[in-house]
């Protein structure tokens, strides 16, 4: 089944969700801010996507620039920092079996629907 994770505050987020929705596929929204991944999971879609930990970091966050940026910081120390602060990881998702993508912008997600 496909997953959007997604925060439905952004508009990025929300031109994605209507993509999956005009698909016509069966899908489950994850809103990743109120139900948070794991940190397996978070790994799993980083690996999915194939890029690292560090790609999906939203950079322009207060939170990062406050409390992140210009450190050196592992790849694992970069999830803790997605999961302590749900904001900083880049929306909207989209999960379908094997493939993953990050709606940016928006169309890319029909590439794996």
């Amino acid at each position: 089944m496909i997953k959007i994770y997604h925060n439905p505050r952004c508009g990025k987020s929300r031109e994605g969700l209507k993509i999956v929705e005009e698909s016509k596929k069966d899908f489950e929204i994850i809103k990743y801010l109120e139900n948070l991944p794991t940190k397996e999971e978070l790994g799993s879609i980083i690996n999915l996507l194939g890029i690292n930990s560090e790609d999906l970091l939203r950079k322009n966050e207060a939170i990062w620039k406050e409390n992140y940026r210009g450190k050196s910081l592992s790849n694992d120390e970069i999830l803790d920092a997605m999961l302590a602060h749900p904001k900083l990881i880049e929306r909207p998702i989209v999960v379908n079996g094997s493939k993953a993508i990050i709606g940016r912008p928006p169309e890319k997600i029909k590439s794996i629907l």
